[in-house]
């Protein structure tokens, strides 16, 4: 440890499964880092919005994040200074669906018809058109069709993504419910399918009584799979992973403390992630299927750095990025490295 005193840090994560948000739920982040003097504060939950904002760009010091992978390999490509410590792959439902009336039944049947992306204003990185632009592309390869056989259609977002927390919309919900602008441009028929993912994506497809038309969160072919949370990154800033590397130990000693736990407790670990996505259990059961609690460990195997690399390749083809970089200079083995040789001795 260095003389560098800290009394608190940021952390953040995606409402979706991780072992970060287990470890939290379970309080063993708390425990951890209050053994060294140090108090987390919630950079997803705070009112200030400038504070929510580092949820999508990483600006805070002394902060981590878990989830998503778009936001923070969007980060690092603008030339913020951090570190990717740790990769979770956790397979979700992923499927693009339709309505009965537009006769779409199978994958081939989306050639020139009219497939619906959300468009956000700009400010932060629009990653859920990021995430259906690459959801779709994945969903026509496995016909051999391309973007180009299907007619984008932009579905204007008048709100950034940080207001989805704010105003009376959310009728005391945390909050809004995912695929509300693009379900709407499918009922009124502006356009023919839509890319849906996770327990959310599940839970829309069944409220409108949607047909699925291809469904592809679980394919063999991981390259199909690959998209903004499969696989999701463990990201800390620079200033921790280097002046305070005591602190990036405990944050894995309680990842992988929560991860033994999942291991052994399948039941209420579908609990907890329900409870963190905002879920029922047998949406989670639906969307990540019934293994889904041995699947929230944390590596940084060759394969998992592959593809986050191929994603950020996607992102970087389709204008998402401010810069290319190598994602191996990204990479930072130093703390699972060291973990796991403490661990041994």
């Amino acid at each position: 440890m260095t003389s560098n005193a800290i009394s608190e840090i940021w952390y953040t994560r995606c409402p979706v499964p991780t072992p970060v948000g287990l470890a939290a739920q379970l309080g063993y982040l708390e425990e951890g880092f209050r053994k060294e003097g140090v108090t987390l504060n919630s950079i997803i939950d705070s009112p200030d919005r400038a504070i929510r904002q580092s949820h999508f760009n990483h600006t805070l010091d002394w902060s981590f994040r878990h989830g998503g992978n778009v936001p923070p390999i969007r980060a690092r490509s603008e030339g913020r200074k951090t570190r990717l410590v740790g990769i979770t792959w956790t397979d979700e439902f992923q499927a693009i669906i339709t309505l009965p009336q537009t006769g779409i039944k199978h994958t081939k049947d989306l050639k020139g018809r009219r497939f619906g992306i959300a468009r956000r204003p700009e400010g932060i990185v629009d990653f859920m058109r990021a995430t259906a632009l690459k959801g779709l592309q994945s969903a026509l390869s496995l016909e051999g069709l391309a973007l180009g056989d299907v007619e984008i259609i932009d579905i204007a977002l008048a709100d950034s993504v940080l207001a989805t927390q704010e105003g009376p919309s959310l009728f005391g919900l945390k909050r809004r419910q995912a695929y509300g602008e693009e379900i709407a441009a499918l009922l009124r028929a502006e356009v023919d399918a839509i890319y849906v993912k996770g327990t959310a994506g599940i839970s829309v497809a069944n409220l409108i009584g949607a047909v699925q038309v291809v469904e592809f969160g679980f394919h063999p072919d991981p390259k199909i799979r690959i998209n903004s949370g499969s696989p999701r990154v463990l990201t800390v800033d620079e200033l921790l992973a280097d002046e305070r590397p005591d602190l990036v130990y405990r944050l894995l000693e309680a990842i992988y403390k929560a991860s033994d736990w999942a291991e052994a407790h399948p039941d209420e670990t579908r609990r907890f992630v329900a409870r963190e996505a905002g879920a029922t259990e047998e949406q989670v059961l639906a969307a990540n299927g019934a293994e889904i609690h041995r699947h929230l460990g944390l590596g940084l195997e060759p394969g998992l750095v592959e593809a986050v690399g191929h994603y950020k390749d996607f992102l970087r083809d389709f204008g998402f990025l401010a810069a290319d970089f190598d994602i191996a200079d990204w990479v930072d083995r130093r703390h699972i490295d060291g973990f796991d040789a403490r661990a041994v001795a």
